[in-house]
């Protein structure tokens, strides 16, 4: 019989991300699991709405809200592809402004809609 090797995944260990996620430790709505590469990913009623993704904090807002956020310079539109941004997600590598207030507005937005 051959032996065959263990496919290893690098889990992103943030500090910032893990301050947000702790903020939803209490939360039985809220699951932390994996999605789109990143082990870091939030979700609340099983809608994602904060997650990490390749060293950027990524969320889920209003599209005024993200227009708003990427027009003062503070984070970039998200998509899962170079080519398929969505106009509703963004990505965020600045501390400024907070991860965790933003990821309760996202919070909010999500479970607003499910």
């Amino acid at each position: 019989m051959k032996a065959t090797k263990k496919k290893t995944t690098l889990v992103e260990i943030d500090p910032r991300f893990e301050k947000v996620a702790s903020d939803y430790a209490n939360d039985s709505h809220v699951k932390r699991g994996r999605m789109f590469s990143s082990e870091n990913v939030l979700s609340v009623n099983g809608k994602i709405f904060a997650m990490l993704n390749r060293g950027k904090f990524v969320l889920k807002l209003p599209e005024q809200r993200v227009d708003q956020l990427v027009s003062q310079r503070l984070g970039v539109n998200w998509g899962p592809g170079p080519s398929r941004l969505m106009k509703e997600w963004i990505a965020i590598e600045s501390t400024k402004p907070s991860w965790v207030e933003l990821a309760r507005e996202a919070y909010e937005f999500v479970k607003g809609q499910t």
